[in-house]
């Protein structure tokens, strides 16, 4: 049985998350960066839980930015373990749970040992259905849309008699197979999307709490989802074409 409450009528198909805040979080209340990073990943396995439990198919996370390479060379270091630790103790319990796991990004960035966990947990989980949980990692909004630029010159040939349209973009995204988030949530009050989705976000709607990421629970996820619902989403047009 599924705990979802009764007043939520419009559950989004696909939640985004830029979750931010970790360090603040730490730092207000004294404690290393770390512990803010570790409190994080806490946060995400309880958002994950209750995704699959309100039926939210897709959930996709920003977890670390092609920028984030230039923090200090510790937190960068913590950082990959932790996706270490987290791949070793989650995701078995995400395929039990019949969610799939996918790290999209520029995987040849990372170690050879965790590129490797990441393609085993991939593997693992491919044809599960329930849930949809898409990690992104060293990943930037404008490099996917190099990436995918590049992608369709290998595979065109350039075919300078076909024009390029807006679909021909779309089959060459790392998310090619994932449909738009409907919701994007922010936390830590940052009213600003870094870098993340570009092209996925063009319709999507925006929350943006001031919850750190660390105290970001599913009380949280909830009220993201009521405000949603109170939205009409209107994709260019007016209310009266809707």
């Amino acid at each position: 049985m599924t705990s979802r409450p009764q007043d939520l009528k419009t559950i989004p198909q696909h939640i985004a998350i830029i979750m931010d805040g970790n360090g603040r979080w730490a730092k207000k209340r004294g404690l290393p960066r770390a512990e803010g990073h570790r409190r994080g990943a806490e946060s995400l396995r309880e958002i994950v839980k209750a995704c699959n439990e309100l039926g939210v198919k897709h959930l996709t996370v920003y977890a670390f930015s092609t920028e984030n390479w230039a923090r200090p060379k510790e937190e960068v270091k913590f950082l990959m373990n932790l996706f270490l630790e987290a791949i070793n103790t989650e995701v078995e319990k995400l395929h039990k749970n019949n969610v799939r796991i996918r790290f999209l990004g520029r995987l040849e960035g990372f170690s050879d040992q965790l590129r490797e966990k990441m393609n085993w947990a991939m593997e693992l989980t491919k044809d599960n259905a329930k849930g949809n949980l898409n990690v992104m990692v060293n990943y930037g909004g404008r490099a996917e849309l190099v990436d995918a630029v590049n992608e369709m010159a290998g595979s065109r040939a350039l075919n300078t008699e076909h024009k390029i349209e807006e679909k021909d973009i779309q089959a060459h995204l790392y998310t090619r197979d994932i449909p738009d988030p409907d919701l994007l949530i922010r936390t830590a009050n940052e009213m600003r999307i870094s870098n993340f989705l570009l092209w996925q976000i063009a319709y999507s709607e925006i929350y943006v709490t001031d919850i750190y990421w660390p105290d970001f629970r599913k009380p949280e996820l909830i009220k993201a989802i009521e405000e949603y619902g109170k939205r009409e989403r209107r994709f260019g047009k007016t209310s009266e074409q809707l």
